[in-house]
């Protein structure tokens, strides 16, 4: 399965891109991770390192780069476009109550993407 991961640098993000990364070591998955930037955080800094931790992985990979005002429409653009069997995105925090929590990338992309999305917690 050729799965495409979004990464832009949180917490959340790098649990993801460690799930997935273990998955597919076990799955024989090809890995493409698409980096952004949200807020303050620099591009490279993310991208590079998302690129350090592949590289420590035998998981094939590449790595596309998301430069738009929009990442999460981006996202999904890539995501229908490519040869993707899965996009995966981290995200969702439980609340006091109990009730799942989404960021504006995450729900837009649960919402919007018409391939597969897993969510990564």
């Amino acid at each position: 399965m050729h799965v495409l991961l979004g990464v832009e640098g949180s917490e959340e993000s790098d649990r993801a891109l460690e799930s997935v990364l273990e998955r597919a070591e076990e799955a024989g998955d090809e890995l493409t991770v698409a980096v952004f930037a949200l807020r303050d955080q620099s591009l490279d800094d993310v991208e590079e390192s998302v690129r350090g931790r592949l590289a420590e992985s035998d998981v094939p990979w590449e790595v596309e780069r998301i430069e738009a005002d929009h990442p999460a429409s981006a996202l999904v653009e890539l995501a229908e476009a490519g040869p993707y069997e899965q996009l995966a995105i981290g995200g969702g925090q439980e609340s006091p109550m109990g009730k799942i929590e989404l960021g504006t990338t995450t729900e837009f992309v649960l919402l919007n993407a018409q391939v597969t999305v897993r969510l990564v917690r």
